[in-house]
């Protein structure tokens, strides 16, 4: 029905934005932040790093759940999800299995050195999309909430962009374990004395 209206009746959009609660339009601010600042080159640790993959999975399942949940959906929207998810996360780390150029760590300060990327504002804006569009579409058709094709179909979605975030933390532990092995090789044995 949003894809209806955004067609045939534009003028609506203005109405339904006007009637998003404020802590919505927080929400995206804080959001939008976090993408930006993946846009700029920086230095993080493995615990900052899985944060916003660990936030943004969150942030879908609660999405699912209170979308779904009482229409006795979430079962079988958290095993799509799941499902998706995992999809997501090999397809890309097939096509593309390696951390950007210019990404380093360093075993000494457990410490990563990224290239600023638009994709994590990327996926970011299209999880909020996908929960503000879900919630628009139950206002206005709430028997959707109980469509299993609906549901499962917004499983896929969220679990597909959360994929594309575990997959930039795997290629990242990956570095990081790569490295941390590379420093081992080069580090000398340790001289034992004779007892």
């Amino acid at each position: 029905m949003l894809l209806q209206i955004l067609i045939h009746q534009p003028h609506m959009l203005a109405g339904i934005v006007q009637n998003t609660p404020g802590w919505v339009w927080g929400l995206l601010a804080v959001l939008l932040a976090a993408g930006v600042s993946q846009w700029l080159p920086r230095r993080a640790g493995a615990a900052r790093i899985a944060m916003l993959p660990a936030a943004m999975a969150a942030f879908a399942l609660v999405g699912l759940f209170t979308a779904f949940g009482r229409a006795g959906h979430g079962a079988s929207t958290a095993a799509v999800w799941l499902a998706s998810l995992a999809g997501s996360t090999m397809l890309a780390l097939r096509l593309r299995p390696h951390a950007p150029a210019g990404t380093r760590f360093d075993p000494a300060t457990r410490q990563f050195q990224l290239p600023g990327s638009a994709l994590p504002l990327l996926t970011i804006l299209g999880i909020f999309l996908t929960k503000y569009g879900v919630a628009i579409e139950l206002a206005l058709q709430p028997a959707l909430a109980g469509d299993r094709v609906f549901s499962l179909g917004v499983a896929l979605l969220y679990g597909s962009f959360n994929g594309i975030f575990a997959a930039r933390f795997l290629r990242l532990r990956r570095l990081a374990r790569h490295g941390t092995m590379a420093g081992m090789r080069h580090t000398p044995p340790a001289i034992h004395e004779p007892a």
